[in-house]
């Protein structure tokens, strides 16, 4: 079973509604639209106990109300541009988390299920380069042994950021795989990695949620589709 936060902990998906609803009026806009729009899909993927590609999906579309800045910084489908925003949007969240929950869930609660995913080729974006013919990823290997030089070296740094933003990058490519009919409902050739991806999202996205609220002062950039009248 997936880890979940019981009903009376404060990062239970209802008990981040009802923090919302008594701090929402000292937000400003951008990040008013984040935190609904994250928990709206947070709290519907608590609804979801049995189908794990469903749970991954609703879990991620939170993620990225959270995290999602405005148009003008998505100017197209670069995934280079979108892991840059992982590790902007991490770092300042890391920078607010004074009580280290995330250091904690990264390193405490989760360390072998991170590891399997980051060493994970079937969600190395550059093996499915290679795989579909594009140039210049045949050494796809050199790189995943590079990503993994990269890996230990924010381990024994422990930098919780960098950690997070490389296995975002992994949890992306099996986002990708998913929305885009890259993979078949309820594979068992990708089981392991939804479980994981789910129930990491699952623990992480209350702590990014409450971590925002908590710091309504930052400069939160607008969401993409703001509301317009």
């Amino acid at each position: 079973m997936p880890h979940r936060y019981l009903p009376d902990d404060p990062l239970h998906p209802e008990a981040l509604k009802a923090k919302q609803r008594a701090l929402r009026d000292g937000f400003s806009t951008p990040l008013t639209l984040r935190v609904h729009r994250a928990l709206s899909w947070l709290r519907r993927a608590e609804d979801e106990e049995s189908d794990g590609d469903v749970r991954f999906i609703l879990l991620w579309i939170g993620f990225n109300a959270a995290y999602a800045g405005d148009v003008a910084h998505a100017s197209g489908p670069d995934d280079r541009k979108e892991r840059d925003r992982f590790l902007a949007f991490f770092r300042t969240l890391v920078s607010f988390d004074a009580r280290h929950r995330l250091y904690d869930m990264v390193w405490d609660r989760f360390p072998q299920e991170i590891r399997l995913l980051l060493d994970n080729r079937y969600v190395f974006a550059p093996f499915w380069l290679h795989q579909n013919g594009v140039p210049g990823y045949s050494n796809w290997e050199g790189r995943l042994a590079g990503a993994r030089e990269a890996i230990n070296k924010a381990l024994k740094a422990h930098d919780t950021a960098s950690l997070l933003s490389l296995l975002f990058d992994r949890l992306y490519v099996l986002r990708n795989q998913l929305v885009h009919g890259g993979a078949t409902w309820n594979s068992s050739t990708n089981r392991d990695q939804v479980r994981d991806g789910a129930a990491l999202l699952g623990c992480l996205l209350p702590i990014f949620i409450d971590l925002m609220m908590d710091n309504p002062e930052h400069d939160w950039m607008m969401p993409h589709y703001p509301v317009v009248d």
